[in-house]
């Protein structure tokens, strides 16, 4: 007996036909998507990033580089996210390498678990070698390049004799600077701590001895400081360097810093030196007298910034000095001294320097050795006791109360007027100030220190209690 079925074998192409590859049952698939991946460096090669394009129908992707048979995976979620990045770190996984393999396993809502994972190779360093004709080209030409210029020498060398140094090479060697003019230089510091006072007078004794230049300082100026008072000395040196080519040098520190924040609204500093010292504290005076008038005129090249490297820091240099050079001492004293002389270094053809003032050579004198051992003595004092200077402060109940005694007669007083607008961490300041004058007068008497030296320092602290 017959039957009526009918039988026929139909071959479905799969979801990568073109054909039905936006079929809904494909798309839930992945039919539809290219990840489109990208990788590269971060963190100056210590990390490696992963980008892909997220799909439609999946939710969540497993994302692994390959590198040297070593395989190191993340999961991410989309999140609602069209593209996704996934960081590889070096701690995890060995990412310096420019050659990795990228894979990615989606989990579409229809393969859930079984569903294709898409791969790409990588490179991420793009230096490609050059080509090898090309390379033997450019090694054949330089040995040509080199193989005529020896011969060349050697022609020269036979017929000439030995080749004459370039003209250009003689006019760069080093031209010693003979100083013929001695400068005069004021200082302006903080007297942080009997090592660095101690310091700055062998500082002193080493541009007196060694370089020839005169020393403008209240600590070696005492008598005249005593017998016109601290605003009219500074006044009347103010008056010296605005008529001469005298410049003005800062030594910053921590007390330097700390003052001129103070004079610009933060808390008072009050240091035990200050409190030994006859003359008191000099460097407020000196501040708000000299240097905002120097900075708003055309002598701002008089100033002269630099610190004590090892015993000070750049933070040490107070905000309206941050638009100039600061100088560190002693590695850069040669560059000082030639401001000092007004003198340039470097010129067209020729470099100028001065014999036994380099960081290697200035202690070699008998000042200069003074000084080194005086750098190292506070250098090693600092190491041992990193909380020096807040042990240098003084609370304001500590201080006592002085009388104030006028320097000069009842028929000649001074009445002086200070006043200081600065804005902290800026290079604006504002300085005004007044002095009115009855019946006195400057010695304009000129202050010499030419005579000075070594043990005249020795003399000084002994008389002063230093």
């Amino acid at each position: 007996m017959g039957h009526y079925r009918i039988a026929k074998q139909i071959t479905v192409p799969g979801c990568n036909n073109k054909k039905i590859q936006k079929a809904q049952t494909c798309q839930e698939n992945g039919s539809l998507w290219d990840p489109s991946i990208s990788a590269g460096f971060i963190d100056e090669r210590s990390s490696v990033f992963v980008a892909f394009a997220a799909a439609q129908y999946s939710e969540r992707y497993q994302v692994s580089i390959q590198i040297d048979k070593v395989d190191c995976s993340k999961m991410i979620s989309k999140e609602s996210r069209s593209l996704l990045n996934v960081t590889f770190e070096d701690g995890s996984c060995r990412v310096l390498h420019c050659k990795m393999l990228v894979k990615i396993q989606p989990f579409f809502v229809g393969c859930k678990n079984n569903c294709e994972v898409v791969s790409k190779n990588v490179t991420l360093c793009h230096n490609d070698p050059p080509h090898p004709a090309r390379q033997t080209c450019i090694r054949l030409l330089l040995v040509l390049v080199f193989t005529c210029c020896l011969l060349y020498l050697l022609w020269r060398t036979c017929r000439k004799g030995p080749l004459n140094p370039p003209i250009s090479a003689e006019k760069q060697q080093p031209e010693v600077l003979q100083v013929q003019e001695r400068k005069r230089v004021f200082i302006i510091y903080s007297l942080d701590h009997p090592l660095y006072k101690n310091i700055v007078l062998r500082f002193c004794a080493f541009l007196v001895t060694k370089c020839g230049t005169g020393v403008i300082i209240d600590l070696l100026d005492s008598t005249r400081l005593g017998e016109l008072g601290s605003i009219q000395w500074l006044d009347w040196h103010k008056e010296q360097i605005e008529s001469s080519s005298d410049k003005i040098l800062i030594l910053c520190s921590r007390g330097v810093q700390a003052k001129w924040r103070a004079m610009c609204g933060d808390k008072q500093v009050f240091l035990k030196e200050d409190a030994r010292s006859p003359m008191g504290d000099m460097l407020t005076p000196s501040l708000a007298l000299m240097v905002p008038h120097f900075i708003r005129s055309k002598s701002f090249e008089k100033f002269i910034v630099a610190y004590f490297d090892g015993i000070c820091s750049e933070e040490d240099v107070p905000s309206p000095f941050n638009i100039t050079v600061r100088y560190k001492l002693m590695k850069q004293f040669e560059e000082v001294f030639f401001r000092i002389l007004n003198t340039e270094k470097h010129e067209p053809g020729r470099v100028k320097q001065i014999n036994g003032l380099s960081e290697d050579k200035y202690h070699e004198c008998p000042s200069g050795r003074a000084l080194h051992d005086a750098i190292q003595a506070f250098h090693a004092y600092q190491l041992e006791k990193p909380q020096w200077f807040e042990e240098e402060l003084l609370e304001s109940s500590d201080l006592e109360e002085e009388e104030v005694v006028d320097d000069v007669d009842e028929n000649n007083k001074t009445f002086t007027k200070q006043i200081l607008y600065c804005v902290l961490e800026s290079n604006q300041v504002v300085s005004h100030v007044e002095i009115e004058e009855t019946g006195f007068t400057v010695n304009n008497t000129e202050l010499q220190l030419s005579e000075f030296n070594f043990s005249n320092i020795a003399t000084f602290q002994q008389v002063n209690g230093i």
